[in-house]
Protein backbone atom coordinates (compact mmCIF):
# COMPACT_ATOMS: atom_id res chain seq x y z
CA UNK A 1 0.00 0.00 0.00
CA UNK A 2 1.15 3.26 -0.95
CA UNK A 3 -0.31 6.80 0.77
CA UNK A 4 0.28 10.13 -1.00
CA UNK A 5 0.37 13.42 0.12
CA UNK A 6 0.37 16.37 -1.94
CA UNK A 7 1.11 20.22 -1.11
CA UNK A 8 1.98 23.37 -2.55
CA UNK A 9 -0.92 24.60 -4.41
CA UNK A 10 -2.20 28.01 -3.83
CA UNK A 11 -3.79 31.10 -5.94
CA UNK A 12 -1.41 33.04 -8.17
CA UNK A 13 -1.60 35.55 -10.99
CA UNK A 14 -1.25 33.91 -14.49
CA UNK A 15 2.01 33.88 -15.62
CA UNK A 16 3.21 33.09 -12.10
CA UNK A 17 4.94 29.40 -10.96
CA UNK A 18 4.19 26.90 -8.60
CA UNK A 19 5.67 24.11 -7.55
CA UNK A 20 3.70 21.05 -6.07
CA UNK A 21 5.16 18.28 -3.67
CA UNK A 22 3.50 14.51 -3.82
CA UNK A 23 5.39 12.56 -0.39
CA UNK A 24 4.60 9.20 -0.92
CA UNK A 25 5.05 6.43 2.30
CA UNK A 26 3.86 2.80 2.73
CA UNK A 27 5.92 0.69 -0.01
CA UNK A 28 8.92 1.16 -2.15
CA UNK A 29 8.43 4.58 -3.94
CA UNK A 30 11.14 4.07 -5.83
CA UNK A 31 9.62 1.39 -8.03
CA UNK A 32 6.64 2.78 -8.89
CA UNK A 33 5.80 5.05 -11.80
CA UNK A 34 4.01 8.31 -10.82
CA UNK A 35 1.81 11.32 -12.19
CA UNK A 36 0.02 14.10 -12.01
CA UNK A 37 -3.36 14.48 -13.25
CA UNK A 38 -6.11 17.56 -12.67
CA UNK A 39 -9.45 18.19 -12.31
CA UNK A 40 -11.39 21.07 -13.23
CA UNK A 41 -14.71 21.83 -11.57
CA UNK A 42 -17.64 20.58 -14.28
CA UNK A 43 -14.63 18.61 -16.47
CA UNK A 44 -12.92 14.68 -15.85
CA UNK A 45 -10.20 13.91 -14.45
CA UNK A 46 -7.56 15.23 -16.85
CA UNK A 47 -3.25 13.68 -17.31
CA UNK A 48 -0.96 16.25 -16.61
CA UNK A 49 2.54 14.38 -16.24
CA UNK A 50 3.98 11.10 -15.93
CA UNK A 51 7.64 10.18 -14.44
CA UNK A 52 8.99 6.65 -14.45
CA UNK A 53 10.82 5.21 -11.63
CA UNK A 54 14.00 5.92 -12.56
CA UNK A 55 13.21 9.47 -13.72
CA UNK A 56 14.33 8.62 -16.75
CA UNK A 57 11.41 8.82 -18.90
CA UNK A 58 8.51 11.61 -18.59
CA UNK A 59 5.79 12.14 -21.06
CA UNK A 60 3.11 15.28 -20.78
CA UNK A 61 -0.02 16.33 -22.18
CA UNK A 62 -0.05 19.12 -25.05
CA UNK A 63 -1.45 21.13 -23.02
CA UNK A 64 1.51 21.68 -20.06
CA UNK A 65 4.40 20.86 -22.35
CA UNK A 66 7.28 23.54 -22.03
CA UNK A 67 5.72 25.26 -19.07
CA UNK A 68 5.43 22.35 -16.22
CA UNK A 69 8.26 19.68 -15.33
CA UNK A 70 7.81 16.74 -13.46
CA UNK A 71 10.75 15.55 -11.13
CA UNK A 72 11.26 13.24 -8.68
CA UNK A 73 13.74 12.55 -5.74
CA UNK A 74 13.16 8.92 -4.58
CA UNK A 75 15.55 9.47 -1.26
CA UNK A 76 12.89 11.87 -0.17
CA UNK A 77 9.90 9.61 -1.45
CA UNK A 78 8.58 12.64 -3.30
CA UNK A 79 7.90 13.87 -6.51
CA UNK A 80 7.70 17.15 -7.88
CA UNK A 81 5.26 19.41 -10.65
CA UNK A 82 7.30 22.39 -11.35
CA UNK A 83 4.60 24.59 -12.41
CA UNK A 84 5.52 27.65 -14.86
CA UNK A 85 3.59 30.67 -16.95
CA UNK A 86 0.03 29.43 -15.42
CA UNK A 87 -2.91 30.31 -17.14
CA UNK A 88 -6.05 30.98 -15.62
CA UNK A 89 -7.39 27.31 -17.52
CA UNK A 90 -4.71 25.71 -15.55
CA UNK A 91 -6.86 26.33 -12.59
CA UNK A 92 -7.90 22.82 -11.54
CA UNK A 93 -7.33 20.42 -8.29
CA UNK A 94 -3.88 18.49 -8.81
CA UNK A 95 -3.91 15.15 -8.15
CA UNK A 96 -0.66 12.61 -7.45
CA UNK A 97 -0.77 8.97 -8.64
CA UNK A 98 1.01 5.95 -8.03
CA UNK A 99 1.09 2.61 -9.99
CA UNK A 100 3.70 -0.23 -10.04
CA UNK A 101 3.55 -0.13 -13.60
CA UNK A 102 5.56 -2.61 -15.87
CA UNK A 103 8.98 -1.78 -14.01
CA UNK A 104 8.37 1.34 -13.27
CA UNK A 105 6.81 3.11 -16.58
CA UNK A 106 3.68 2.47 -18.65
CA UNK A 107 4.52 1.82 -22.23
CA UNK A 108 0.77 1.82 -22.75
CA UNK A 109 -2.18 4.07 -21.92
CA UNK A 110 -0.28 5.87 -19.66
CA UNK A 111 -2.27 8.97 -19.44
CA UNK A 112 -5.39 6.72 -18.02
CA UNK A 113 -6.30 7.43 -14.59
CA UNK A 114 -7.79 3.81 -14.45
CA UNK A 115 -3.86 2.54 -14.75
CA UNK A 116 -3.12 4.02 -11.61
CA UNK A 117 -3.60 2.31 -8.15
CA UNK A 118 -2.77 4.86 -5.70
CA UNK A 119 -4.41 8.52 -5.51
CA UNK A 120 -3.86 11.60 -2.98
CA UNK A 121 -6.34 13.80 -2.08
CA UNK A 122 -5.57 16.46 -4.20
CA UNK A 123 -4.12 20.16 -3.88
CA UNK A 124 -5.91 23.08 -5.30
CA UNK A 125 -4.22 25.28 -7.58
CA UNK A 126 -5.92 28.73 -8.76
CA UNK A 127 -5.02 31.12 -11.33
CA UNK A 128 -6.14 34.73 -11.66
CA UNK A 129 -6.13 36.53 -14.88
Amino acid sequence: QVQLVESGGGLVQAGSSLRLSCTASGRSFSSYVMAWFRQAPGKEREFVATISWTGSNTDYADSVKGRFTISRDNAKNTMYLQMNSLKPEDRAVYYCAADEGLNGWLPMRRGTPGEYSYWGQGTQVIVSS
